[in-house]
């Protein structure tokens, strides 16, 4: 059997058709964050979402060597104890996979089945891209920079590397590290030890994981992941537009405890204080609004201080008078760029940058 034949395509589930065989496997390797965790300012590194693209690679950080190279002035090389002495800042980002709410569309994409908890927020330690690409000298005729993971595997056909390409404009301004530390610990296996990027603001498919290269290139990147894959289409066969940073997202810690099966909520009459986290990409968080009968009214959380990473996530409150009977709590985020949370966004092929708003149907007893 050929690659191609080999190699699942992309498409859209038939009508009535359930989650698949492939799909299962999927969700079985990858997993996103239990929304009770969103207690969590910064998110355990084992409740952090998970998505591996192909293989966890295996990896030392005795011998782990990170190249830089292309349009540079001098290419380097790099293990971590000279990316150590560089220094080190960490940073407090969100990190959300662009296929979070997949799940939910109808047709439904078929593909790694989210639905809103593909999320998480951890502090990140490692040395500032910039000063790597100023370091290795970035000569006029770059135009991208282009990381690659180590992780290999094939995607629709065509066998490849993990590797994403940024501007050099982005890549220099977007306060992006090369990390080795999470939450203060070496990176997990599944989190890209010994050596992830991490760009704040933008899905999580920037964020390359088991960096091994940096290169910079003198003309636009045209690789799979950012020219084929993460791609906001109508029809198969159209270019589409480029998945890049965040769209303004809010999330609800669940209220009271669930049933097993449909996690429906069940809660005493009363006051109920309603918490989550709100989050976008593009600026920080100004707004959220709730509703407990289904998107009919809103009225304004609180929002605690803004924090000194603008771009993580911001925690929210508001009292509700819970009546006996059954509810649907909704939630919206607005930032400061304008963007504002949909209840429902527009359907795409990939499912990719879904900020339908959330829907918890709770039953007060």
């Amino acid at each position: 059997m050929s690659i191609e034949g080999f190699s699942v395509r992309g498409r859209l589930a038939d009508t009535g058709e359930g989650i698949t065989g492939d799909e299962l496997q999927l969700a079985a390797r990858n997993h996103g964050i239990p929304l009770e965790a969103l207690r969590y300012d910064v998110t355990p590194a084992g409740l952090h979402y998970v998505l591996v693209h192909y293989d966890i690679p295996a990896g030392s950080a005795a011998t782990w060597r990170l190249e830089v190279d292309g349009c540079v002035e001098q290419p380097m090389s790099f293990g971590l104890t000279e990316l150590r002495a560089m220094g080190r800042r960490t940073v407090r980002v969100t990190l959300e996979c662009a296929g979070n709410g997949r799940a939910s569309l109808q047709p439904r994409p078929i593909s790694q089945p989210w639905l809103n908890e593909a999320v998480g927020t951890a502090e990140w330690t490692g040395v500032p891209l910039a000063d790597l690409l100023r370091n290795a000298g970035v000569r006029p005729d770059a135009v991208d920079v282009v990381f690659t993971g180590a992780d290999h595997g094939i995607e629709r056909g065509v066998e490849q590397d993990y590797q994403r390409g940024l501007s050099l404009g982005e890549a220099m301004k977007a306060d992006a590290i090369v990390a080795w530390e999470m939450n203060g610990d070496p990176l997990p296996p599944q989190h890209g030890y010994p050596l992830r990027l991490v760009v704040p603001g933008w899905y999580g498919m920037a964020s390359v994981k088991w960096l091994r290269s940096i290169e910079l290139i003198d003309h636009e990147f045209d690789g799979f992941q950012n020219a084929v894959a993460y791609r906001i289409r109508q029809e198969a066969d159209e270019l589409g537009t480029a998945v890049t940073r965040i769209e303004p997202r809010a999330l609800l810690i669940p209220p009271g405890f669930p049933d097993f099966m449909s996690r429906h909520r069940f809660v005493a009459a009363g006051t109920v204080t309603l918490e989550g986290k709100a989050w976008s990409g593009w600026a920080p968080i100004e707004r959220v609004e709730v509703s407990t009968d289904a998107g009919v009214t809103w009225s304004p959380a609180k929002l605690d201080a803004l924090g000194n990473d603008a771009l993580a996530w911001r925690s929210f409150s508001y009292d509700w008078k819970a009546t006996p009977g059954e509810h649907v709590l909704t939630v919206r985020a607005v930032d400061r760029s304008g963007r504002e949370q949909p209840v429902e966004a527009p359907w795409n092929r990939g499912g990719f940058a879904n900020n339908s708003a959330q829907r918890l149907t709770v039953l007060v007893t």
